[in-house]
């Protein structure tokens, strides 16, 4: 299988992973979403079932307080026509019975006026009303919110009686009026968070609303609106006060129901957002990366050619001058195994390389034979290994040795071409470990593990791929470990290369 149709296998793989995820996801926050408007809804219902509940509450005391009024008027009734009865004299029965209900009425206040509105008797007066001797201002507009009783007890004598309501029913009728008012007021705000619009009998004056926003409700529009969503959900709930008429319950789910429904969709986008942004933001990143790496390739190759071709074109030049030069032919030939061995190199970066067992000292002392005629006199080398003489390991010995190579030439470049390299081989139970330390000016801290991604360089003119070839033959060709072991700005670094044996 090649390249192209592994990745595009992988693609599909992957694909279809975040397609589960995703759908998981909706899936599962579908369901807590659908919950949560179960419960939502399960709290509306349960709390339009507890205002039904008061509203027949409420209603059975609008009876009695209606039963009560109907009474204390019938009372009054009975008792004009007990006081008309006294005054008329045409009779000898026994005025007896009409005296004492006369008498008995101690809690409905009453007054019989004259026509012109002197007041002839008074009962149940508070303290201070009955010293009044006409009934007039502020009496009369007391006593006349019930319609008066005429009392004719003779052809041409009439008096009129008037009367408000018992200090029971005052007291009734201020708890009920209470009770209506923090009825329609705990409607409005209720704890289920749950939007309402109490109205009269028409539809259009709001008399109470709640968790709804007061600068909207100002708005006829908005509100219209709203009755209209709301009776468009749910059936308004009728109700009857005696002082209020005929009011209506408008209601709706709540806000953050509503939301909550949406929330699945938004989810998919953001999801879908997020994925396209990342999408795009690794694509650019992986474009920059292989660029930097074909660009790093391409002028390490240059690199690497140039050394050996710019020394054959020298003894080309020197043989042209003395062709009987023997040691020039010997060197061409070494020039020419060079370029053998670069061409083998990179032919083995793009497949898996075969590890045979070799001698690392003398892999490692060979190296530093070929660097050390081809570097400036001023680097000292230095190979510290065991006294045996020998490490043999399992690697590829031209792969690794391009390792040794970079390390050594980033080390000179870090030196600016004189100072002193010292490469120490330590052979322990399971792992060899390979120091290689320079004088040169020090890595910052914070680069130790930049400095190995493809581009990263602190050369001017570098391409910052050396470390990158080198990590990636270390780690996934020899399963071994590459990393900078300590570093001194101004002193030096070393890096640490550890291998299983």
């Amino acid at each position: 299988m090649n390249l192209y149709s592994r990745k595009k296998r992988w693609k599909i793989v992957l694909a279809t992973m975040a397609l589960i995820i995703i759908s998981a996801s909706i899936f599962y926050t579908n369901v807590l979403v659908n919950r949560f408007a179960d419960e939502e809804r399960t709290r509306v219902k349960v709390w339009a079932e507890t205002v039904q509940r008061r509203i027949q509450m409420i209603d059975y005391n609008e009876g009695f307080y209606s039963q009560i009024s109907k009474q204390e008027r019938e009372r009054v009734e009975l008792f004009a026509k007990a006081y008309r009865r006294v005054l008329d004299g045409s009779t000898d029965e026994d005025l007896t019975f009409f005296v004492e209900i006369i008498r008995n009425n101690n809690s409905i206040p009453v007054i019989v006026a004259d026509e012109q509105g002197k007041i002839l008797m008074s009962k149940n007066l508070l303290p201070g009303e009955d010293t009044i001797a006409k009934l007039t201002g502020d009496l009369l507009a007391r006593f006349s919110v019930y319609e008066p009783i005429s009392i004719q007890y003779s052809f041409q004598n009439r008096n009129i009686l008037y009367y408000r309501e018992s200090r029971v029913f005052s007291d009734l009728k201020r708890v009920m009026d209470d009770l209506v008012s923090s009825f329609l007021a705990e409607v409005a705000s209720n704890a289920s968070s749950v939007p309402v619009i109490i109205t009269d009998s028409s539809a259009i004056k709001v008399l109470q609303y709640g968790n709804l926003d007061h600068q909207k409700m100002q708005d006829s529009v908005y509100v219209q609106n709203q009755l209209a969503l709301m009776a468009a959900e749910n059936t308004p709930i009728e109700l009857n006060f005696l002082d209020y008429g005929k009011t209506l319950i408008y209601y709706k789910s709540s806000e953050l129901l509503h939301q909550m429904q949406f929330f699945p969709m938004v989810q998919i986008l953001i999801i879908a957002l997020f994925l396209l942004i990342a999408y795009l933001l690794f694509s650019y990143a992986r474009r920059s990366e292989q660029n930097q790496v074909w660009a790093g390739m391409a002028k390490e190759t240059a690199h690497q050619i140039g050394t050996p071709l710019s020394s054959l074109i020298a003894w080309i030049e020197l043989l042209k001058i003395n062709p009987n030069q023997i040691e020039g032919i010997d060197e061409m030939e070494k020039d020419v195994q060079r370029l053998e061995l670069i061409t083998e190199r990179f032919s083995k970066i793009g497949s898996p390389p075969i590890l045979e067992p070799a001698n690392l000292i003398a892999e490692i002392e060979e190296t530093i034979d070929y660097l050390r005629v081809r570097s400036s006199k001023k680097v000292d080398y230095q190979l510290i290994a065991p006294v045996t003489g020998s490490v043999i390991l399992p690697m590829n010995v031209s792969l690794f040795m391009w390792v040794i190579e970079n390390l050594c030439k980033n080390a000179i470049d870090a030196m600016g071409g004189s100072g002193k390299i010292k490469i120490i081989i330590k052979d322990e139970a399971d792992v060899v470990k390979i120091d290689i330390s320079d004088t040169g000016k020090g890595i910052q801290k914070a680069d130790y593990q930049t400095i190995f991604n493809p581009g990263f360089t602190s050369k001017k003119r570098g391409w910052g791929l050396g470390l990158t070839l080198a990590q990636r033959i270390v780690r996934e060709y020899h399963k071994g470990k590459i990393y900078v072991k300590s570093s001194t700005i101004g002193e030096g670094t070393t890096f640490r290369i550890v291998l299983n044996k």
